[in-house]
């Protein structure tokens, strides 16, 4: 069915606001990513999006960025904030300016809003149009999404890997089996996300530093590099404190089942915060679903996995798994060497593992597939 040329004209204006709404992509957690761009006789006359929490929300920055006339058409990525937080409601704001239309992408999923910024601008006589573009909205947005639907954050497990399936060498050896423009594209996912995950395993074979090495110009943003928090599952507390991850900028948090003040001491002064959690039935190990929800209330949105092939098949088993991102190298390490996901013995071809392919690329000399797990 042919689209009306109103039609066309709020999807290509939301397309825009979209697009401003990118600008903040990597600096905006725990808030989401927001576009805005008002409209006037078919013509942008202001735009603004969110650069970082607890700055200005989008509606803001853009009525703050020109002299806005009543009768403007605003289109704006995500509803308006009806409460109070670190600033004032924007949809107050909005009001004031008596726009003839509000077109937005999509409802805001936060219970403190949940379409009631919404019914306050029919409430005073302003069109509301919502779900323009709704898919790309949420696509953008996962992670805040993810944590106000489901109280969990959106989890991502990165994979480099061989073409025979392979992630390291027997004796633990990974160094480099991507290419070089395929560990500047993690990079940029590890900006992106509000928290790296790895095992204490990985850190006490890797002793990796996790963190974002991209600048506020590679990342194209005006506004400082925001390090994700590094979290380390370390159920019995294996670590000293003196590797690595612990000597580099940024939060580090390490999750135990273990109790003992004693034992938490030297990762204290290392300057790592301990949270204990209760373990998995039958096992030492840290309850993941419990982690998930924890991490939740901590108001992180996306989780960016680097890990070994143990965590990586606990993760999956459990369903935690949202996304895998895989960077296949073109070259075979044998089958002696490590696999992807420690998924224990299938015996039955309808216990595997389907997933979708979402997008695949070509990055230097790798090929990135990302995948959507299929559970039943």
């Amino acid at each position: 069915m042919l689209q009306s040329p109103l039609q066309l004209s709020h999807h290509y204006w939301m397309a825009k606001a979209l697009q401003l709404a990118r600008r903040g992509f990597y600096s905006t957690a725990p808030n989401p990513r927001v576009g805005c761009l008002v409209v006037k006789q078919n013509a942008c006359v202001a735009q603004g999006w969110h650069e970082y929490a607890g700055g200005p929300h989008a509606e803001i920055n853009a009525i703050h960025s020109q002299s806005i006339e009543s009768g403007s058409c605003f289109y704006i990525t995500l509803e308006p904030c009806f409460h109070e937080g670190k600033t004032p409601p924007c949809v107050d704001r909005l009001i004031e300016l008596k726009p003839s239309c509000v077109v937005i992408a999509m409802q805001d999923p936060n219970p403190l809003v949940a379409g009631k910024g919404i019914a306050k601008l029919k409430e005073v006589g302003i069109e509301v149009i919502c779900g323009v573009l709704e898919a790309d909205a949420r696509l953008l947005n996962v992670g805040f999404i993810s944590r106000m639907e489901q109280k969990r954050p959106f989890l991502r497990v990165k994979m480099a890997t061989s073409l025979d399936g392979r992630t390291a060498l027997a004796n633990g050896i990974s160094q480099w089996i991507s290419s070089e423009p395929a560990r500047v594209d993690v990079q940029h996912l590890r900006a992106s996300s509000s928290a790296i995950l790895t095992s204490a395993r990985t850190v006490l074979e890797d002793n990796p530093s996790m963190n974002v090495r991209l600048s506020s110009e590679d990342l194209g943003q005006s506004v400082d590099v925001r390090q994700p928090v590094r979290i380390i599952i370390d159920s019995r507390l294996c670590l000293t404190g003196k590797e690595t991850i612990f000597n580099i900028p940024g939060q580090v948090w390490v999750v135990t089942t273990n109790t003992s003040k004693e034992a938490h001491k030297p990762l204290i002064e290392s300057g790592a915060e301990i949270i204990v959690l209760d373990q998995m039935q039958e096992s030492e190990r840290v309850d993941l679903s419990q982690l998930m929800q924890y991490l939740a209330l901590r108001e992180i949105n996306e989780i960016h996995t680097e890990c070994g092939k143990k965590l990586a098949g606990e993760l999956m088993s459990q369903q935690l798994v949202d996304e895998v991102v895989l960077y296949l190298a073109p070259c075979f390490l044998g089958n002696q060497a490590q696999g992807l996901f420690d998924l224990g013995e299938l015996t039955q071809m309808k216990d595997r593992v389907n997933c979708i392919i979402n997008d695949v690329r070509t990055i230097g000399k790798d090929i990135r597939l990302t995948l959507t797990p299929e559970y039943i």
